[in-house]
């Protein structure tokens, strides 16, 4: 008879469970709508805190290393260090540069170290310390700028500006065409003596890793900017412009001399290998060039080496407008044409303008050729070739 008290049992708490649940289901359908109705807005918050937090961020919210008080505090220390050398010196520490502070711990601390590097230093803290992001949030989570999620709202930013920038000038320039008052033939900007920011210049600038094709269509942008011939176009390009020095202007120009009929000539030398070679080249010609008493084409039989030396005439479009004498000893037939197309295109600056003779200094007409035949080694059949080995 007790048999059967186990399946009883269990049915009964079942049926009971089961009532149980029934009763409850409505509590728990009216619990779960007034969660939902209740906590709405702060699933919404949190989804919208924890969206920063993706990879790319993760280095924006990294804690700042160098904090604006410590960069304040190490420029405190700077200008009192930079007075006590200067008075251990002897100078004025108002002014004292940053290039006498240099020659100053180089006197004082001389070092033999070859890594510069390594080497004691003493420079303003803005140069030593990198530059911190700005925070890029406020207190409730919110971004302040709206190309945040970018990952390079810096970048980003300074793409719409620029592109903003090259639409305005584009209107601009309708309009005056439309009116009339548009030039046909627009000046030339001379770019000569600057050059682009270089990638890494830009991510100084803007506190952003950048890749290689960010940086390729920004500086894509700007050249199309330069384009348009205007001044406020300009001005915002010059921005990510660094002037350099024009290596034309240390080139020493030989001062023109004249003859006794009065005629306007240049003299210079060059070299290649061990060939020396001077040369005449007179302002007024048909194209005349004599080597040694002989006509260029006798004293070289081969085509390259007469190449050689018509190629300065031939970049400046001066071909059969000067006559030129050389005198050239010593080397073979390649090296004296190279050491006299050196020394007709030093000649050559005395009769062009500060333009032509950077193109000829960036084509390397002006350049002395430093190669020169490479010597045999002991134990070899010449310079580079060994000898034929052999097993027996």
């Amino acid at each position: 008879m007790a048999a059967p008290c186990g399946p009883v049992v269990s049915y009964r708490l079942f049926l009971g469970a089961r009532v149980n649940l029934a009763w409850r289901q409505g509590f728990w359908k009216g619990a779960a709508a007034e969660l939902h109705a209740g906590s709405g807005s702060q699933m919404l918050r949190l989804r919208h805190t924890t969206a920063g937090t993706t990879k790319k961020n993760v280095a924006a919210l990294r804690r700042e290393t160098y904090t604006v008080d410590f960069i304040k505090k190490q420029i405190e220390e700077f200008n009192i260090g930079k007075r006590h050398l200067a008075n251990m010196m002897g100078e004025d520490p108002e002014t004292f540069t940053q290039e006498d502070i240099d020659r100053a711990i180089a006197y004082l601390f001389p070092s033999g170290l070859f890594e510069k590097r390594a080497r004691p230093i003493m420079k303003h803290p803005e140069e030593i310390f990198p530059k911190q992001r700005a925070t890029q949030w406020g207190e409730d989570g919110r971004p302040f700028h709206f190309l945040f999620y970018t990952g390079k709202p810096s970048y980003y930013s300074l793409m719409h500006d620029t592109y903003g920038k090259l639409l305005e000038v584009e209107k601009h320039h309708n309009q005056l065409r439309a009116k009339g008052l548009f030039p046909e033939r627009p000046k030339t900007k001379d770019l000569i003596a600057s050059r682009w920011l270089i990638k890494e210049e830009l991510e100084e600038m803007l506190v952003e890793k950048l890749s290689e094709q960010d940086y390729g269509h920004f500086i894509r942008l700007l050249e199309r900017l330069l384009t348009l011939q205007c001044d406020a176009a300009e001005e915002f390009v010059q921005r990510f412009r660094r002037s350099v020095t024009i290596q034309s202007k240390k080139q020493l120009i030989e001062p023109l001399q004249y003859d006794e009929q009065g005629i306007a000539f240049s003299r210079s030398e060059g070299k290649r290998k061990s060939a020396k070679a001077e040369a005449v080249v007179y302002e007024h010609g048909s194209g005349r060039i004599t080597v040694n008493g002989t006509d260029y084409l006798l004293y070289f039989p081969v085509t390259q080496d007469r190449e050689q030396l018509m190629f300065p005439f031939h970049f400046l479009d001066r071909l059969g407008k000067h006559d030129v004498t050389c005198t050239v000893s010593g080397g073979g037939r390649s090296g004296q044409a190279g050491a006299i197309r050196l020394a007709m295109s030093r000649a050559l600056c005395s009769f062009v303008t500060e333009e032509e003779v950077e193109w000829m200094r960036q084509a390397g007409l002006l350049t002395v050729d430093p190669r020169v035949r490479e010597r045999k080694k002991p134990g070899q059949e010449g310079a580079r070739r060994k000898f034929t080995w052999k097993k027996r």
